[in-house]
């Protein structure tokens, strides 16, 4: 990270940033993309078993690792106040952080995983491959953690091209082992299913090993000394870091998790309209990659020139990021709109699913300009560590007003399933706006604050 002066140079950095976030984030999509194919051509009832073991991983994984986030804007802005020395102090508390809370899940889960696949009615098989999945997986949950913080160090300061060549060494690795251990290769046990949860969990432990030896050995992590000398654990300083991220992981987790709401409410359909539904959401959350990486690195940016108290060119990076996120939305919408049945038909050969997918396409495209407003602005808030009002406004937009609206839509109007999609539109468009109120207020007051 450095300072910049002019608009182009605020441009380039962002694009600097934010261009290695968005293939990492694709390079994760891709791992769990994979996992789910291999796992499906090894056997339905395996893609089943492992589809059922992701939807009750991935919302806590999200929620979770949303927490340790908070790690970002704490060493931004430290970077960015030149309080150097004060860094490794917040990773290594970050640190103990995510294996305390690594060892919750775990202590959580041994407890709770069977009872929750018993509530299912699961076919014997299938329940099976999705607890041995989730139970192979358990063994990466701690290095996946860890990780998750250490990354967080490493996109703070601005090296976010790092990250994307650890996730892009990972993807391979997690493809290989997959291969090797679903379908039995190489002298390796043919684990079906299951071998997809095992290779996760080296994979994850391989990555926390690559990023130890960078973040030692490579330039400009090495200065910081993180792990050359014993800190002690500051129960004090893990709750500051809670007091940021608890709100980060809780608006995270509610913000995907409606979506898995809006799919099991929408079970009562037919299949037809289920599988519609699932390819455009499937879709859809592709293309919100885009403005995810985004969000990420406006918090790095943006925290970076708070520190340092520039808050000017704070506020320039926050239009910056936004403008491009609506841009980009905007060239998305018209691919949308004239190649939805195309897009449609990558997914599935069933003409009826494609064509009630090309209309759920349709309100994709609002999707799209609603998060191109929602996120970046997200990513700014957090930049500014303004973290509790920002989950309680993306909280109510979502399950106070959206799902309550698109139920309504679905159930007693003539609109059906796309009812629940207007209401998640409804949704996404309150936040757009009462985020974007919240981050003028925001801007204003620091902007008083550094001219007094």
């Amino acid at each position: 990270m450095h300072i910049t002066r002019t608009r182009k140079e605020k441009t380039l950095l962002f694009l600097q940033i934010m261009l290695p976030v968005l293939v990492t984030q694709l390079g994760l999509f891709s791992m769990t993309f994979a996992d789910t194919v291999m796992s499906g051509n090894y056997s339905s009832n395996d893609l089943a078993g492992v589809a059922i073991g992701s939807s009750i991983w991935v919302p806590i994984n999200t929620g979770l690792s949303g927490i340790l986030i908070a790690i970002t804007p704490i060493v931004s802005q430290l970077v960015g106040a030149r309080k150097i020395k004060d860094v490794p102090y917040s990773v290594i508390q970050g640190s103990y952080l995510s294996i305390i809370m690594a060892i919750i899940v775990l202590f959580i889960g041994f407890f709770t995983l069977n009872p929750i696949l018993n509530n299912m009615s699961l076919e014997p098989h299938v329940r099976e491959v999705a607890h041995d999945y989730l139970v192979a997986l358990s063994w990466g949950i701690v290095p996946l953690f860890f990780y998750s913080v250490l990354r967080s160090f490493i996109d703070a300061l601005g090296q976010t091209r790092i990250s994307m060549l650890i996730t892009l060494t990972a993807l391979p690795i997690n493809v290989l082992f997959n291969y090797f251990l679903i379908f039995g290769k190489f002298g390796f046990p043919e684990l079906g299913g299951v071998g997809s949860g095992v290779a996760s969990a080296i994979t994850y432990w391989l990555i926390l090993f690559i990023s130890i030896v960078v973040i030692m050995k490579i330039h400009p992590f090495k200065e910081y000394n993180i792990f050359k000398k014993w800190i002690a654990f500051s129960f004090k300083e893990c709750i500051s870091i809670l007091k940021i991220g608890i709100p980060i992981g809780l608006a995270i987790f509610f913000e995907s998790s409606i979506f898995a709401a809006v799919t099991l409410l929408m079970s009562s359909f037919d299949t037809i309209t289920i599988a519609a539904h699932q390819t455009a959401m499937n879709f859809a959350s592709f293309l919100y990659m885009v403005p995810l990486s985004i969000s990420m690195a406006l918090t790095i940016v943006v925290g970076f020139e708070v520190g340092g108290k520039r808050f000017n060119d704070a506020r320039e990076y926050s239009r910056i990021g936004t403008v491009f996120a609506v841009g980009m939305a905007l060239v998305f919408g018209i691919v949308l709109y004239f190649f939805r049945a195309e897009i449609a038909s990558i997914y599935t050969k069933d003409v009826e699913v494609i064509s009630l997918a090309s209309h759920f396409l349709i309100f994709a495209l609002f999707f799209q300009l609603s998060d191109a407003i929602m996120a970046p602005i997200q990513g700014a808030l957090r930049g500014y560590k303004d973290v509790n009002v920002t989950f309680i406004l993306s909280f109510s937009s979502f399950w106070v007003i959206g799902l309550p609206t698109g139920y309504v839509f679905a159930n007693y109007t003539s609109m059906g399933a796309f009812g629940y999609w207007v209401g998640l539109i409804v949704g996404l468009a309150i936040g757009a706006i009462s985020l974007a109120s919240r981050l003028l207020y925001i801007q204003k007051r620091k902007f008083v604050i550094k001219t007094m």
